[in-house]
C-alpha cells in the first residue's frame, strides 16, 4: 500500500468542514480518480496529502511512514503535482519551469542560480520529449496554448522520477478535446513510468475513460468507493444530484 488515509478531518477558519473523516488506502501502481463537484473537499484531499495543508485530526502514511514535519520532505521529493491553473514561472522557458521541479531535491545554491547539472539538463529535455513539446523548449511558457502550459507542468512534475503523482483538476480550464489528450498523456506516462496517480475531476466521462478506481467525494465525505469497471454513469452522478441516500460503503 503506497497512500493511507484514516479519519482525515479539516475544518478551516470560516467553519467550512473540508473533511470530515476520510479513510482512504491507494495502492502502488492505481490510477485513482477522486470525483465530486466544486467545494467536495477534493483540492484539499490532495493538498493535505503532500502538506500543503494541514489538518487538524487523522494521519496520512506514505510508504509505510506517518507524514510530520520529519518526513515530509522525503514525501516530496518523491511527489510529483500538477495543479489546475498550471503554476509556471510565466517569463521562463518549458525549459527552465521544467528544472523548478527538481528545486526541493537539488543543491538549494545551485537551484537559486539556475546551475543544474548537464544531467539534470538532459532529464529536462527528456521530460519535454515525453509530453510532446520538446521543439517548444526553449518558448517562453506565457506564449504556449493552455494545453501545452499544462504539459510543462506535467514534465516538471516528472522530473525527479516520483513514485506518486498529485493531479488536481488538471483539465478544469482546458476545452473537451485538449482535456482528453492530456488524461491521456497522464494515463501513458502512469504506465510507461510506473506511477501511481491520484488525480481530481469534476467531469464524469473522464473520470470513467481514464481511472483504474474511482473515489466520489461529496461535503467532505467519501460516498463512493468502487473500481471503475463496477461503476456505470447514471450511478456516479448521484454524486452530483445528491442523492447519497444507500451509497455509503
Amino acid at each position: 500500500m503506497l497512500v493511507e488515509i484514516k479519519e482525515l478531518r479539516k475544518t478551516f477558519d470560516n467553519g467550512t468542514k473540508a473533511l470530515q473523516g476520510v479513510n482512504l488506502s491507494v495502492n502502488e501502481g492505481e490510477f485513482v480518480v477522486i470525483l465530486g463537484a466544486s467545494g467536495s473537499g477534493k483540492t484539499t484531499l490532495l493538498r493535505s496529502i503532500n502538506g500543503l495543508v494541514d489538518y487538524e485530526h487523522g494521519e496520512i502514511k506514505f510508504c509505510n511512514k506517518i507524514i510530520s514535519p520529519s518526513t515530509l520532505p522525503a514525501l516530496r521529493k518523491q511527489t510529483g503535482m500538477v495543479f489546475q491553473d498550471f503554476n509556471l514561472v510565466n517569463n521562463l522557458s518549458s525549459f527552465n519551469n521544467v528544472l523548478t521541479g527538481l528545486l526541493d531535491s537539488s543543491n538549494t545554491l545551485m537551484s537559486m542560480l539556475y546551475l543544474f547539472t548537464k544531467e539534470q539538463k538532459k532529464q529536462a529535455l527528456s521530460c519535454l520529449e515525453m509530453v510532446g513539446l520538446l521543439d517548444k523548449a526553449y518558448s517562453r511558457v506565457d506564449r504556449l496554448s493552455g494545453g501545452q502550459q499544462q504539459r510543462v507542468g506535467i514534465a516538471r512534475a516528472i522530473i525527479k522520477n516520483p513514485t506518486l503523482l498529485l493531479a488536481d483538476e488538471p483539465v478544469a480550464s482546458l476545452d473537451p478535446k485538449i482535456s482528453d489528450s492530456i488524461m491521456t498523456l497522464l494515463w501513458n506516462i502512469k504506465l510507461q513510468i510506473g506511477l501511481t496517480v491520484i488525480c481530481n475531476l469534476h467531469q464524469v466521462d473522464l473520470a470513467l475513460k481514464y481511472s483504474d478506481r474511482i473515489i466520489g467525494l461529496s461535503g467532505g465525505r467519501i460516498i463512493l468507493d468502487a473500481k471503475t469497471k463496477d461503476v456505470d454513469e447514471e450511478y456516479i452522478r448521484k454524486i452530483y444530484d445528491g442523492h447519497t441516500a444507500g451509497l455509503f460503503f
